[in-house]
């Protein structure tokens, strides 16, 4: 269809000739706008990065950006102009100042001058060799295999924390910057929209830069690289080539940028070669050396498994085995690989630590005997462990809860975090309902005390117990809810910030699609079997749970719905999808089922296209709340979804505007989002797509499914659509048989990440 994908899990890691092609940004050439808006670009989790909704076919599929970010934007925006959530991005922000703080006074000094450990401090100090001289570009990939990765040290004393508020009043660029991008971009014939962007992103010098290096456009979000070219060729004409050296530096960043909106925290070698190649780089391997000599990209060399299952190692002499030990060489960029290497410490600290004797041995037994079932185990894992993950569908989120209120009941400082504040809000309600109180939590879980916060409120300080005076969250257990959606970074922080002897659950449904940042963090876990897993022998209950749990295992079936759980609604074109959609929500599901309108969510693959949100939400406002639109497009009354910071969908609805802006409530909490961020921060929401959906649930679903969508199907995007259904399931069906080979054969696309072979140690050691 037409309908831009939302995610990017067609990408195919490490596949020859993998390439990223994401569409052209708006105001940047031709092309209709996508949604590259500030939730959509979460490489700035994985959104558009451009407009226009063809796309390349990249060789491989090895990294092209979608745009389903769980955003509401659809004009790409630096990140500097986030005002409304500049709390919780400042409070980010010295987060990571003192996660980087804390690995600069480890005891043991990296000679390599980085913040790396072990194998990528090792390979990082051959690029500073190459940056000094002391030996050629062409020997870094030549190194061999360095040692093994040794285990976490010992933590030692956090730094002090520091407030959120005083962050440099950073941000916005000097407007003197600013017009002096803005004529540079207009000599090279680009659009002057875009200077705000670039003078956030370069600096003070900006227009010097840009000048010296028109391909430094390509760090802005949705740049496509023939636009890149374009402004090139304009500034510096005949000296302008494909081979020029600083287009294949910028081009290998471009990529490795794209790569981890599409998830990935890496790429191998080949495929960003062949990737390089086909976008006219001549000397592909000469673009990435002089970009990892740049320092704009790192190169690691990860030991393979051997035939016996784990990394090869040496003889108890010392010597190195005579067979030589498989590689691979991945590049990245910084950010992730120290993101990466972070969790990995902090995820070691954990399994290897003994948690603190809150509550004794018998306490938590008695505990254990009281429940039944995986309940017990969870406690009981939970009792001993540091680390410990549990899986299940919606109904095990009873098995957490349970946890949490025993644990409180032994004195321990117990939490759970959520995805998003619609999750929030049900599992203080179920808190509530497993502890014997009343609930009020389904209205007001902040205020009636639960023990609950969203992720992204825990660790800006907004929400939670807040932090000790070592800067680590003041609490003993920390149960993480919807764990697939966690990017690299997030679960980083989360691990760093977790004190000494703390125990951290993280639990989730492995079916469900993956984080819309770069990583697969709870899947990588699973697989490493590094710490206890509980796996919910908790069925979801009636036909839903049926027809869901067969589609987690690759079936659809057929389901026999008496109350009419479920209903198919076969269409045959783009239009009578829409107006079946929009009966559905407006009529046949309240007169038959008896659930109204505003608690009745539309999901549909797409943003864009003729069954996209964008024309959903057009026809599903007009039947449900006509109005002209007075402040950028809503009015009050209208479903939206708010996008604070990309790769966060907070479903919501417009209260009222004035002066100061949008007026929201979302997820019973007040917003007021400016005026000049309307457009790019909030968009209606009756309509979604499933990655904004994911982690929230609703009485009734309306899944649409039009025939131009079905390359946008999967089994995790099916299960996640399917499994937002409380009482009631409509499937506007017009995909015939696209619909069960999806299901049967289209599982969740592999994403390259580091992660595994830096918790290999830990798998050795267990």
């Amino acid at each position: 269809m037409s309908t831009e994908p939302e995610t990017t899990e067609n990408a195919e890691p490490g596949t020859p000739g993998a390439e990223v092609t994401p569409a052209p940004a708006e105001g940047v050439g031709s092309g209709e706008g996508t949604d590259a808006g500030a939730g959509e670009n979460p490489g700035a989790q994985s959104g558009d990065a451009g407009t226009g909704e063809s796309r390349d076919a990249g060789a491989g599929e090895v990294a092209e950006a979608e745009s389903e970010t769980a955003s509401a934007g659809e004009a790409a925006e630096g990140a500097g102009q986030l005002s409304e959530a500049e709390a919780e991005l400042r409070a980010q922000q010295v987060e990571r100042e003192r996660i980087e703080q804390r690995k600069a006074e480890k005891k043991a000094p990296i000679d390599s001058g980085t913040k790396l450990s072990g194998k990528a401090a090792d390979l990082l100090a051959a690029v500073r060799a190459v940056e000094s001289g002391e030996k050629p570009v062409a020997t870094v990939f030549e190194e061999p295999p360095p040692a093994p990765r040794r285990q976490a040290p010992e933590p030692e004393r956090r730094p002090q924390p520091v407030a959120p508020q005083p962050v440099a009043a950073s941000a916005a660029p000097v407007p003197e910057t600013v017009q002096a991008v803005r004529q540079v971009l207009g000599e090279g014939g680009a659009p002057e929209v875009l200077a705000p962007q670039i003078a956030a992103v370069l600096g003070e010098d900006a227009p010097g830069q840009l000048r010296a290096d028109p391909w430094q456009l390509l760090r802005i979000a949705g740049v496509r690289p023939e636009q890149a070219d374009g402004f090139a060729r304009a500034l510096l004409g005949a000296g302008c080539g494909p081979d020029d050296e600083r287009r294949g530096r910028a081009l290998t960043g471009w990529l490795l940028e794209q790569a981890a909106l599409a998830g990935h925290t890496a790429l191998e070698m080949p495929a960003l070669l062949e990737a390089l190649a086909k976008r006219g780089v001549p000397d592909p391997d000469g673009a990435v050396q002089g970009a990892i000599a740049e320092g704009e990209a790192l190169v690691f060399q990860d030991a393979l498994e051997t035939e016996a299952g784990t990394p090869s190692r040496a003889d108890e002499d010392g010597t190195e085995e005579d067979e030589e030990r498989p590689v691979r060489v991945l590049i990245g960029l910084e950010r992730y690989a120290l993101a990466e290497e972070s969790l990995a410490d902090g995820l070691a600290r954990l399994v290897n630590s003994t948690p603190k004797q809150d509550g004794s041995a018998s306490d938590w037994e008695r505990a254990a005997a009281a429940a039944q079932g995986s309940t017990a185990e969870l406690i009981r894992a939970v009792a001993s462990q540091g680390l410990v993950l549990h899986t299940g569908g919606e109904a095990s989120l009873a098995e957490p809860a349970a946890l949490l209120n025993a644990a409180r009941s032994l004195g321990v400082r117990a939490w759970a975090a959520t995805h998003g504040p619609i999750g929030r809000t049900r599992f203080a309600a179920l808190l509530g309902r497993a502890d014997g109180s009343a609930g009020e939590a389904a209205d007001a879980p902040l205020s009636s005390g639960r023990p609950v916060a969203t992720v992204s409120g825990l660790l800006a300080g907004l929400e939670g117990p807040g932090r000790d005076a070592d800067g680590a969250l003041d609490l003993d257990l920390l149960v993480v809810l919807d764990a697939p959606q966690l990017d690299v970074e997030t679960a980083a922080l989360l691990t760093e910030s977790m004190p000494d002897g703390a125990r951290l659950v993280m639990a989730g449904d492995p079916a469900v699609l993956w984080s819309v940042g770069p990583g697969r963090v709870f899947a990588d876990l699973l697989a490493a079997r590094i710490c206890p897993q509980v796996a919910s022998r908790r069925p979801d209950p009636g036909p839903l749970g049926e027809l869901v749990s067969g589609v987690g295992i690759g079936e659809l079936n057929k389901v026999e719905a008496p109350g009419k759980e479920l209903v198919i609604v076969p269409v045959r074109d783009a239009g009578e999808a829409v107006h079946r959609a929009v009966q559905l929500v407006v009529d046949s599901v309240p007169r038959a089922i008896g659930v109204p309108a505003e608690e009745t969510q539309v999901i549909t693959p797409g943003h864009g296209g003729a069954v996209g949100t964008r024309v959903l939400n057009a026809a599903l406002k007009e039947r449900l709340n006509p109005g002209p639109g007075r402040f950028g497009g809503f009015d009050p009354g209208d479903r939206i979804v708010h996008s604070p910071v990309p790769g966060r969908a907070l479903p919501g609805r417009v209260v009222r505007a004035d002066a100061e802006g949008l007026h929201l409530s979302c997820g019973g909490e007040s917003v007021v989002v400016p005026k000049e961020l309307v457009e790019q921060s909030v968009r209606h929401g009756w309509a979604l797509t499933a990655h904004q959906a994911v982690g929230s649930r609703w009485p009734a679903v309306v899944v649409v499914l039009p025939g131009d969508a079905a390359q946008a199907l999967s089994r995790p995007w099916v299960y996640t659509a399917f499994s937002r259904a409380d009482r009631h399931l409509s499937v506007v069906h017009g995909v015939e048989q696209a619909l069960p080979r999806a299901v049967a054969g289209v599982p969740a696309k592999p994403r390259t990440t580091r992660l595994p072979v830096l918790l290999a140690p830990q798998v050795s050691g267990a």
